[in-house]
């Protein structure tokens, strides 16, 4: 083409136009049509229709007017698009199988939930819902901003004051570029109490939230089956929620038939093509054992019947339609929205805290303009009484006036009034001047003068500001609440393995070869002391039970082996077995290695509490007497394969760990009787993998460390038992305090008769003692019965230990625990001393 003289030609490089071009699109489509604003959840199309309408007048409770009215109103002043565009918006906002809460009341055919279409805009007509009017509340009072219209001839709001939460009321859906928004609706009532919530504790978190708001609420009901995708979209704002629709079985013929009816379907299902395909799956025999489909649905409600052959069974039945048909659906949370014109990813605490802060704006720009309003009608009420208390001056001064100019001017010289008071005072008609009315102006004028004071307290105090918001969200509360609509249903996915334990008290068992079991505390009886006990753990003749104690079902066992490696594993993971059975190899549930073994077993509540892990420690401490301490903390993170948890010389290991609160006592027993007693400050905190200090010098070659205890006071009593089955109680004061590292003091009378020492624990006299020998008897033994003795005496007779035999293991067991064996609670009894009651292999 031949180029003229008045063309102007720029080359481009189309590349980057057209990337340009399309990222204005992008830009147009995402902030200006397919995502809604987080403060009053309305797209633009939306926000222009409810605006218009009250523009036009079509209240709640004016006569309706022609949607093609309405239509042509919102088209010519801000929507210049397609009118079908707005009228199926339109039509939408009416349809209550649609939206939780219908924004447009609509006479005529508005269509159906079977997907009929709505008649033409010419036949039907619309008013506003009274709650649609709550979105428009006070914006003529400078509460919003305005911008132009498309051709500047009009302004129109950028947002509605939206005086109810309708994103979460009502959600949202729209396909932008590059991103999409799909939110659920909300019950209001559960919605308002959760704002409330958030306004009284701002740091509330989702979890506390949902307290409150339990789960969306759609318009056609249904249940939603399973609770872990509606968690995940409140916490992430992402997530896949089931809906099923309600089905109730009925019967007929005498009881001889039954039908599944469907009364409620899930939100966005087409009824009529749920049926269609339902009956499709019947005629290719892919659904099997119904007769007939009857659509019974009237303006009563909704009613499907699906009657069923003789030998069907309803629910099988039931559970194939909820599997191949319409009637169990998904909805995808995708909370995305516009904050401050960029799209975010809510979660609904952030949904919450925008709509709060949106209405905290409204409240203070309402506030700062009646502030405003009012003090101009002081200023002319404050010009009137100027005027009623000079009235024959006055009077005398407007009538020597030759024109109103003059008068003005001679009334603003005189008395000092300003050029609107004084146009007030010449407007003012006579009969204001009567004494009547000079009492209304005075009575107003202290009314404003009132006002005003309340205004500025409110400015000046965000408390009020957050009063009057909650008020205000109550009044919705109160005039807009209804019941929920979709049920609550948890699935199987819901609950995990821990949610279907018992959280109750048992006894786990662990063998010298490493079986593993637990079992019901009742099986366990308390014997006098001095008795043979009962047979217990079946075992080989190698084999005998090496600890016993108990633990809470739901509690985190935390196993140390000789070797120092650490294994995590919840109570409720080890097999249950009787009393007599032999239990599990403990290799089948943690990851030990063939030649190591279990040394000490710590229980405890949860690893997720910070402050509690960061406060505790654990105290460890080997066979050649090398101690250790460590915060739980950093043994808080299980790991399948275990970790080291304490590092130590080839020919030493592993003898006992206990969990203390950093300021306990340490007693620490040697075979040959002896024990020293330290306070815990005496030991540093270390790392994991340090391998410790001194903490008792042995006798010999041939001594060893048998057990530690860490007791919470001094005034506790420590047990401690041989290996032929002599046991003697002593308070801990018996054994002075000396520093770490020395030989310490005589624990018992160590002599052929009683044998090496085996074991220490602190025990009181609510406590019982369960002892085991190698053979697998065992005896229960009340604490009570054992009397406090001097701490270098010999002992008594515990158990009588047969020839060849000898004790493995000595657990305490508190006696609570047997008269109530079924316990539920969280918290492990504690003895007298504050201790937990299972204080060296397992501590809480």
């Amino acid at each position: 083409m031949a180029q003229g003289e008045n063309e102007h030609i720029i080359p481009i490089n189309i590349e980057e136009e057209m990337r340009g071009a399309y990222i204005d699109y992008s830009m147009s489509v995402i902030v200006s049509r397919a995502l809604p604003d987080v403060r009053d959840g309305l797209k633009p199309v939306h926000r222009r229709i409810l605006y218009g309408m009250q523009e036009l007048g079509v209240l709640h409770n004016k006569p309706y007017k022609k949607s093609a009215r309405i239509v042509g109103e919102v088209l010519g002043k801000y929507h210049p698009h397609g009118d079908s565009a707005v009228y199926d918006t339109m039509v939408r906002m009416a349809q209550d199988w649609s939206l939780r809460y219908t924004l447009v009341d609509g006479q005529g055919n508005f269509g159906s939930v079977d997907g009929d279409n709505p008649a033409a805009m010419r036949y039907t007509e619309a008013r506003l819902k009274r709650i649609a009017e709550e979105l428009l509340v006070d914006i003529n009072k400078e509460t919003v901003d305005f911008q132009f219209n498309f051709d500047d001839s009009l302004k129109e709001p950028t947002v509605l004051p939206a005086k109810v939460p309708a994103l979460l009321l009502n959600g949202a859906s729209g396909i932008a570029v590059g991103m999409a928004t799909n939110m659920a609706p909300h019950n209001l009532r559960e919605v308002i109490d959760g704002i409330i919530a958030y306004i009284d504790n701002r740091e509330i978190t989702v979890a506390e939230l949902m307290k409150h708001i339990t789960a969306p609420d759609f318009p056609t009901g249904g249940i939603i089956y399973g609770y872990n995708g509606v968690k995940a979209a409140f916490e992430t704002g992402r997530g896949r929620i089931v809906i099923r629709g309600k089905a109730n079985i009925e019967t007929k013929d005498n009881g001889n038939r039954e039908m599944i009816v469907i009364t409620e379907i899930p939100y966005q299902v087409n009824k009529a093509s749920m049926v269609e395909k339902t009956a499709q799956l019947i005629n290719e025999k892919k659904i099997e054992g119904i007769s007939a489909i009857r659509d019974e649905s009237d303006r009563s409600g909704m009613r499907v019947v699906y009657e069923l052959k003789r030998d069907a069974v309803a629910n099988v039945v039931l559970n194939n339609l909820y599997k191949q048909t319409a009637l169990q659906t998904s909805f995808s949370v995708n909370n995305v929205a516009l904050v401050k014109g960029r799209p975010l990813t809510l979660n609904l605490k952030d949904l919450i805290v925008h709509y709060v802060s949106h209405r905290h704006e409204v409240v203070v720009r309402r506030t700062e303009y009646e502030l405003k309003e009012a003090e101009k009608r002081a200023h002319i009420l404050e010009g009137y009484l100027i005027a009623l208390d000079h009235l024959d001056e006055v009077i005398s001064l407007i009538r020597n006036s030759a024109d109103p100019e003059t008068a003005r001017n001679g009334l603003m010289d005189r008395f000092g009034l300003s050029e609107i008071q004084a146009r007030a005072i010449l407007d003012m008609r006579l009969q204001r001047l009567t004494g009547m009315e000079r009492d209304k102006i005075v009575q107003e004028y202290k009314e404003i003068m009132a006002l005003i004071e309340e205004l500025k307290e409110i400015l000046a105090n965000e408390d009020k500001r957050m009063e009057i918001i909650k008020a205000e969200l109550m009044e919705m509360k109160d005039r807009y609440g209804d019941d929920r609509r979709t049920e609550i249903e948890h699935d199987a996915e819901d609950f995990s393995y821990e949610d279907m334990i018992p959280n109750e008290e048992v006894v786990i068992t662990v063998s010298h070869q490493g079986y593993v079991k637990r079992t019901a505390l009742t099986e366990y009886r308390t014997q006098g002391r001095g008795g043979v006990g009962s047979r217990g753990v079946s075992t080989k003749e190698d084999d005998w039970t090496e600890y016993i104690f108990t633990a809470s079902t739901h509690n985190y066992l935390l196993i140390f082996t000789d070797k120092g490696k650490l294994f995590w594993l919840k109570t409720y993971a080890i097999p249950e077995g009787s009393k007599t059975a032999k239990g599990r190899p403990i290799q089948n549930l943690i990851n030990i290695e063939s030649d190591d073994k279990i040394r000490s077993i710590i229980q405890v509540e949860s690893l997720d509490d910070q402050d509690y892990i960061n406060n505790h420690f654990l105290v460890m401490v080997t066979k050649q007497g090398v101690i250790k301490k460590t915060t739980l903390e950093q043994y808080s993170r299980p790991r399948s394969n275990g970790i080291i948890a304490l590092n130590f010389r080839e020919d030493d290991q592993l003898v006992n760990v206990s969990m203390t609160n950093g300021n306990q006592h340490i007693v620490i027993a040697a075979k040959s009787g002896r024990a020293i007693h330290f306070h815990e400050s005496a030991v540093r905190p270390m790392g994991r993998t340090a391998t410790g200090v001194k903490a008792i010098t042995l006798n010999d070659q041939n001594d060893y460390v048998i057990g530690m205890v860490c007791a919470s006071e001094e005034k506790a009593t420590l047990l401690v038992v041989s290996e032929k089955g002599y046991g003697k109680r002593s308070d801990l004061e018996e054994y002075r305090i000396t520093n770490r590292g020395g030989k310490g003091v005589k624990a018992m009378n160590v002599t052929e008769k009683t044998g090496s020492l085996v074991a220490i624990k602190q025990v009181v006299d609510t406590d019982d003692l369960m002892i085991i020998n190698k053979s697998g008897i065992t005896i229960r033994i009340s604490m009570d019965e054992l009397r406090v003795m001097g701490r270098a005496t010999q002992g008594v007779r515990l158990i009588r230990v047969g020839e060849g035999d000898e004790i493995s293991s000595v657990e305490k067991i508190s006696r609570e625990e047997v008269e109530t064996p079924d316990v539920s609670g969280d918290d492990q009894p504690e003895n007298s001393n504050g201790e937990s009651t299972n204080t060296q292999e397992i501590t809480e």
